[in-house]
């Protein structure tokens, strides 16, 4: 072990990326001596039991689950649901997409602390959670199942909140990285640092172990991160066409052709910012100019078109999260890719 605190024998972290990390690729990861981290959030008790037997059946080693701890709104914009709902029919009837459009009644959120009796699990070793911070109840529970609790931070000032409040390591995520981001201090004021300039800050601010994230897509990135004053990396687009990723084929496609310009920030599909592949519905939506909800609503109200989206194949309608080094995913296995990239990184002295 690396690092007394990482459960795993290489200081990498295979990134949690719902819609995207199954079950066999959390397995793989930490059979191949990474940290496999399950993407559970916002997902159902019931859900959640059954991705975490899921890898349990796969793997008898050590793995991290990630939460989403974000708030659960009181209020729905009507209007603004009513519009997005008017928009996305539209769109869905001119390309001729299946879709069943979601009604207010409809809505249903599930908070992470729904989640946490299931994360007593022994084989649970790492919870690590994004879009905000753990309430104390929720700290103190992990803690006495002896958890090693890992915050995601966009700035120095949200690495600071989570050192305060006991949490016990900070994932530096840059703006580089693809997906969600995990800013949640001034979301009016989105932090876009990128990972070399937020791993100083932090460090600044912080004596707590840092795991790098951001546009890492190969040996000598990793050396770098490390370097900069990280204890371990974390890695998600290298996995987005892997043979376990549940990305679609066209999603898959998309990020092997993808450029280092490919990708933008969005809030179209969500309502949380949120790095992808720039595509059509993203650009329809922004010309279109209506308001978009919020996270979770907007998500939740994208969910259906973007399954009738995936259903089809269509790249252009469903979001295709990635980072800025997406193109340097591979076509093979999770297994491999990780053989590859830590004999890479052993070569050049990351590790």
């Amino acid at each position: 072990m690396k690092n007394g605190w990482l459960p795993a024998a290489y200081p990498i972290v295979q990134a949690p990326m719902l819609g995207v990390t199954s079950p066999a690729m959390v397995a793989a990861a930490a059979n191949a001596g990474a940290l496999g981290s399950l993407p559970v959030g916002g997902l159902s008790y019931d859900q959640t039991a059954a991705l975490i037997q899921a890898v349990k059946s796969l793997t008898k080693l050590p793995f991290a689950v990630n939460l989403f701890v974000h708030d659960i709104p009181s209020v729905i914009d009507e209007q603004a649901f009513d519009d997005m709902q008017v928009w996305m029919q539209q769109t869905a009837d001119k390309y001729q997409l299946a879709f069943q459009p979601l009604q207010r009644a409809q809505l249903q959120f599930f908070h992470y602390t729904e989640q946490l009796p299931l994360l007593v699990d022994p084989q649970i070793a790492v919870v690590s959670f994004t879009f905000g911070n753990l309430n104390s109840e929720a700290i103190q529970f992990l803690h006495q199942h002896n958890k090693i609790l890992v915050g995601t931070a966009t700035s120095a000032e949200e690495a600071k909140v989570l050192d305060e409040s006991g949490i016990d390591v900070i994932t530096a995520q840059g703006i580089e990285a693809g997906g969600h981001r995990g800013a949640f201090l001034h979301p009016e004021q989105l932090p876009q640092i990128g990972l070399l300039t937020l791993l100083q800050s932090i460090q600044q601010v912080t004596k707590k172990p840092i795991i790098a994230a951001g546009g890492i897509g190969h040996a000598a990135a990793a050396k770098a991160a490390m370097v900069a004053g990280a204890q371990a990396v974390q890695i998600g687009s290298l996995f987005l066409a892997s043979n376990e990723s549940l990305a679609i084929p066209a999603y898959k496609t998309a990020v092997l052709q993808s450029k280092d310009t490919s990708t933008a920030l969005t809030r179209a599909f969500s309502g949380r910012w949120a790095r992808g592949i720039q595509n059509t519905f993203m650009q329809l939506l922004e010309k279109e100019g209506i308001d978009i909800p919020p996270y979770p609503v907007q998500n939740s109200l994208t969910t259906g078109f973007r399954k009738a989206a995936q259903a089809a194949n269509n790249s252009e309608l469903t979001n295709l999260w990635a980072g800025q080094m997406a193109n340097k995913a591979r076509e093979a296995s999770t297994t491999i890719i990780l053989q590859e990239l830590i004999a890479a990184g052993k070569a050049v002295g990351a590790w």
